[in-house]
């Protein structure tokens, strides 16, 4: 069993998740694995944070997949592997759909599990010394269900299909070119450009990007409800931060959101 952990730390109105197991490149335990829901519910449940980052430990990278290690242990019974599967299916889950944006800041290897979770987020940043593989062929395991459907939303699935199948590393640059990433910046800037860009986010209207989010998640849910996304929409038009958006713009102002 390895000693990797989630830390959850705030600055201001940004909040981090840390992938913290420096040892094995910040692989992702069974324990970091069960703990991502309720580390993503604490942040969205603080009212002073707007904005979600996650990454890993260090620059050496952001995840370097699952950890293989724990794979005797955790899958060594189908009761076992289905408790495994439901764990980083939860994870991805409230990633997936917290009331917040959430960012990925990529540094060094993101690999496997690594991507998936990535995928999980609303954006990816990543170091121009990047690495990223999805090594499920190599491995001769099933890489699930979410993983590849937010794969082929984000870059199409030729190119999905050829991440999956030739299991091959990709560069940042590569990355950016297929859209796996938002931007690529040099490594010693990523921090500092992440940290800005989600101090922007976080001056931004919360409800709107709420709604956004659902709605954006509807759209690549090939089961998609929209119910949800509509009830958000008319949420924003009936609200204070609706009010006061037109208001500051109307009067030049930068305007100041509550999330009400």
């Amino acid at each position: 069993m390895s000693n990797g952990r989630l830390r959850v730390e705030c600055e201001g109105a940004i909040g981090y998740i840390v992938l913290e197991n420096l040892e094995r490149r910040n692989a992702i335990n069974a324990a970091m694995w069960r703990d991502m829901p309720a580390a993503i519910q604490q942040l969205v449940d603080d009212t002073g944070v707007r904005c979600i980052v996650l990454r890993g430990a260090g620059n050496m990278a952001f995840a370097a997949g699952a950890d293989i290690s724990e794979f005797e242990q955790q899958r060594a019974s189908a009761d076992s592997v289905k408790a495994y599967e439901h764990s980083i299916d939860a994870a991805h889950h409230a990633v997936e759909t917290a009331a917040k944006p959430v960012i990925a800041l990529i540094h060094g290897f993101c690999v496997g599990g690594g991507v998936a979770l990535a995928l999980s987020c609303d954006l990816r940043y990543c170091a121009d010394n990047s690495q990223f593989a999805v090594p499920a062929a190599r491995l001769g395991l099933g890489y699930g269900v979410r993983g590849h459907n937010r794969l082929v939303a984000t870059v199409g699935h030729a190119a999905a299909r050829e991440i999956m199948y030739s299991a091959r590393r990709y560069s940042a640059q590569e990355a950016a070119s297929i859209g796996l990433v938002n931007r690529v910046l040099p490594a010693a800037e990523l921090d500092e450009y992440v940290r800005k860009l989600a101090a922007d986010l976080a001056a931004n209207a919360p409800l709107t990007m709420t709604t956004s989010k659902t709605i954006i998640n509807t759209l690549i849910d090939p089961q998609g409800d929209f119910s949800e996304g509509n009830k958000l929409i008319a949420r924003c038009m009936a609200s204070e931060d609706y009010i006061e958006g037109r208001r500051a713009f109307m009067e030049k102002r930068k305007p100041q959101f509550r999330g009400k």
